[in-house]
């Protein structure tokens, strides 16, 4: 039974999101009903009246959410990513930051994937010049996350593999990244350092959206400068751990490389510089999986057979 304090917190807020859509829509009253969805990674979608507001998990940095939501109204990245309502972030009654963004149907597994379209839009975005007030991507933070929510997982086995490989990814990543910085101050020091391009962060096909007769990108809480394999990172995974078909990861790959996407190679062996990032989202897949009440033996075994050959 939900306590009554809480309850009251839960109306007031159901409350603010009903309010707050229907003044994003001029609407004299309020938009109802709200339909409510927590994400894996904790954030609570409020779906009402057309729009989507969402409320970002706690850890969000409100300056670096701002920046994100800026560019994404006013640079370049406005022609990538589906378009915010509104530029401003607010507070909901419970403290969370909020962006409010338009209902969108969602690219699904159900859907004939448009590989190559998938494949021109990342490229597309790696190709926009990079907004001077981005934050930097760190992916080691996502990777770290996953870490520590693998620690809490029940099956020893499985728990004791995720988080050493975790640890073992981190270190490589941290490696790297370091090599990278000093690079920059360097310029001697590597003769091919990382290229920095706008990045996703955290790209899946739940991250594809239709917009005006066309694809386009969703969810900017990850969006950032670094280096643009990490956006590759989960095709190449999910086909090197036997869940995406051969077929499927040539059309996204040529969609790609034929729109100049400068994560790979335009011709030749695309995975050296996916390797690190593709074991990265294995990793970070399977303790999102497992990490669910609900999840597909079928999608779990294979992500756990691919971290044990690692």
């Amino acid at each position: 039974m939900v306590p009554p304090r809480e309850r009251r917190n839960v109306l007031v807020v159901d409350n603010w999101v009903r309010t707050y859509a229907a003044e994003l829509a001029s609407a004299e009253t309020p938009a109802s009903p709200v339909r409510w969805v927590t994400t894996p990674s904790g954030a609570r979608l409020a779906f009402v009246g057309g729009a989507v507001l969402k409320l970002h998990h706690e850890r969000t940095e409100r300056a670096a959410l701002t920046a994100r939501v800026a560019a994404a109204c006013e640079s370049s990245l406005a022609t990538v990513f589906v378009p915010p309502l509104t530029a401003e972030v607010v507070p909901a009654p419970d403290g969370s930051l909020v962006t409010a963004w338009p209902e969108v149907r969602v690219l699904g597994v159900a859907d004939a994937i448009p590989w190559p379209d998938v494949g021109k839009l990342l490229a597309h975005l790696h190709r926009l010049p990079v907004p001077a007030t981005l934050p930097a991507h760190v992916a080691a933070e996502r990777l770290g996350r996953a870490v520590e929510r693998a620690r809490t997982l029940a099956d020893e086995s499985v728990r004791d593999l995720l988080v050493q490989l975790g640890e073992r990814l981190l270190r490589e990543v941290r490696k790297v990244t370091g090599r990278t910085e000093r690079a920059q101050r360097h310029t001697t020091e590597l003769t091919e350092p990382q290229a920095s391009s706008v990045v996703h962060g955290d790209f899946h096909l739940g991250q594809v959206g239709g917009w005006e007769g066309g694809w386009r990108l969703l969810d900017l809480d990850d969006v950032g400068v670094g280096d643009p394999a990490w956006d590759l990172a989960r095709p190449a995974g999910f086909w090197a751990a036997g869940l995406l078909g051969d077929r499927e990861w040539a059309e996204f790959l040529d969609g790609y490389r034929g729109a100049g996407g400068p994560a790979v190679p335009a011709t030749g062996d695309p995975w050296p510089p996916l390797d690190l990032a593709a074991r990265c989202a294995v990793q970070i897949a399977a303790v999102r999986v497992l990490s669910r009440p609900v999840h597909s033996d079928l999608t779990a075994d294979a992500l756990l057979s691919a971290c044990r050959r690692m």
